[in-house]
């Protein structure tokens, strides 16, 4: 079972949108974040001068993907100072690096590849890399030093608002040489294997902590009624225009798992009717959402 973390993050101006350092107990890594605006005000923080990671985040303004981007440095003040001028998308830096000074360009290469790849499979941004770099070489008790470092970054990094790392779905990811990172009660839940069928079409979900997601493969209506929530209707648009839903003979298929703030909105997208989640998604035997919720307040 995993076991507690403490983070502690400073504001540097007392102001939750400006300059934030966060540093996880007991570990050697740290991470900065500073909005594009005031980049300048780096040259003050020895921490950005040094080697490390860093992700580049476009603002959160529509309900498409966000670009992002990541990269690394021997000096990532110099190289952010390179991306000012050439990369237009982003407003807002978070950087990685060591207090002990003991990472290497060998160390932040195999970070750099490692992140990218996790967050291509995560598919929460639109990635501004084109190919996963090449990891470095490293030793095994570097890996799995720089295992460990990439776990406490996605920590960091979900603290700061950024999901960047995180799968919709548990995963179970082994760090090199350790056991898998995630809890399997989370994999084996009967929450996580959820089926809707209506009209002859499959759809499979799963509740998490954000939310319901709809999963990928699952079969949605050509169909739409006026019952259907007009945010899904233009929800549904955008996801055809970005080829998130392809057409498949009579019907929509999803290409990615796709997040809902309900399991009724994730019915009703599927159905192309307004629909009730807690009576249409059903566990693997049978019950539904609403029987399982019953169940799980009569044993309180």
């Amino acid at each position: 079972m995993p076991t507690g973390k403490s983070i502690r993050i400073y504001l540097a101006d007392a102001t939750v949108t400006g300059i934030r350092f966060a540093e996880l107990v007991n570990w050697t890594g740290q991470g900065l974040a500073c909005p594009r605006n005031r980049l300048s005000e780096l040259t003050s923080w020895p921490e950005v001068s040094k080697p490390g990671v860093y992700f580049l985040f476009e603002g959160r303004s529509s309900d498409a993907k966000s670009l992002a981007y990541i990269g690394e440095s021997e000096n990532v003040l110099e190289r952010l100072t390179s991306h000012d001028r050439q990369k237009d998308f982003w407003n807002e830096v978070v950087i990685f690096s060591s207090k002990d000074d003991n990472l290497t360009k060998a160390h932040v290469k195999y970070l750099e590849s490692a992140l990218v790849s996790l967050a291509k499979d995560a598919d929460r941004y639109q990635l501004e890399n084109g190919n996963i770099p090449t990891a470095s070489s490293l030793p095994r008790a570097d890996r799995d030093a720089m295992e460990e470092f990439i776990e406490n970054s996605r920590m960091v990094l979900g603290v700061l608002g950024y999901t960047i790392l995180e799968p919709l779905l548990p995963s179970t990811r082994r760090l090199a040489g350790s056991a898998e990172t995630t809890d399997q009660r989370k994999v084996n839940n009967p929450l996580m294997d959820l089926n809707f069928t209506v009209t002859g079409l499959v759809a499979k979900g799963a509740i998490t902590d954000e939310g319901f997601v709809l999963k990928k493969g699952s079969q949605l209506s050509k169909n739409q009624s006026d019952s259907m929530p007009g945010k899904l209707a233009n929800l549904k648009m955008q996801l055809i225009t970005e080829g998130t839903l392809v057409e498949h003979t009579d019907h929509f298929l999803t290409t990615s798992d796709l997040l809902f703030s309900s399991s009724s909105y994730a019915a009703a997208i599927v159905a192309g009717s307004s629909r009730s989640g807690p009576q249409s998604w059903r566990t693997s035997d049978g019950q539904t959402l609403k029987q399982r919720e019953d169940a799980s307040l009569q044993k309180k």
